[in-house]
């Protein structure tokens, strides 16, 4: 099972659009000061690398001991020097360290799959930013969920011996989607394709929710945009950028 997900890791991390991640932390360099800064949910540790060539000293907190592997050997191989920590981003109080910011990217957030569960994320984030800290984060909108992922489909066959597909599926809750994520990857062995599978489910909120969650918890000076903070956001918004300080 370990190997398999090792594996569907590695894959997923190859295939994932590196680009994004360079916009991440142009968005982050933009907007702060260079510090101490904590990866929430930070997988394989892509954005970490980034935001260390640029001199923030950088955590990435993970619950995956598999993309965290990832993200040693990949900042290994940028010769970036990235502290890991393992732990659910909904209880990590034994973690004493406080961070001049915080941040957590594509998607991150929309894995946890309640609303209480983004609760205890949003205010362990504030637990652990110093008074004046910032915290930025990404999520997608119902608008992406309900209309852009409705019966969507993606298949990736460029390489005929690493095959992925994608197919999206409305969820059980309102605003919410599965992802149905496939790859096949040929095995000499056996002389045919071995099938590694993953379901994710992803759940967002409208931003009046979203507003008063991070209000709740103590957040001030919220602003929420799009495309990286360079656009505002309107009812067709794919992804919203939020930036609040503590």
């Amino acid at each position: 099972m370990s190997d398999n997900y090792n594996t569907f890791a590695e894959k997923y991390d190859e295939l994932f659009d590196q680009t994004l991640y360079k916009q991440w932390a142009d968005y982050v360099s933009q907007n702060t000061q260079i510090g101490s800064t904590l990866d929430l949910g930070g997988g394989s540790g892509r954005l970490a690398i980034e935001l260390a060539k640029l001199g923030y000293k950088m955590d990435v907190l993970d619950l995956s001991p598999e993309m965290l592997m990832l993200a040693q050997k990949n900042s290994a191989q940028a010769n970036q020097s990235i502290q890991l920590l393992q732990a659910d981003m909904r209880e990590w109080s034994d973690w004493k360290t406080q961070y001049e910011l915080i941040i957590s990217s594509v998607d991150a957030l929309n894995y946890l799959p309640t609303q209480d569960d983004m609760v205890k994320t949003l205010q362990q984030v504030f637990e652990h930013l110093v008074v004046g800290g910032t915290f930025m984060f990404d999520v997608i909108t119902p608008y992406q969920v309900n209309v852009l992922y409705d019966n969507y489909f993606y298949n990736n066959d460029d390489d005929p011996e690493n095959i992925f597909m994608w197919t999206s599926y409305p969820g059980e809750i309102a605003n919410s989607v599965d992802h149905d994520l496939k790859f096949f990857v040929y095995n000499e062995k056996i002389d045919g394709f071995k099938l590694l599978r993953e379901v994710h489910h992803e759940q967002t909120y409208e931003l009046d929710t979203y507003m008063q969650l991070l209000t709740t918890v103590g957040f001030k000076d919220i602003e929420v945009t799009s495309a990286f903070g360079q656009q505002p956001i309107d009812l067709e918004t794919d992804r919203w950028f939020f930036k609040m300080k503590k």
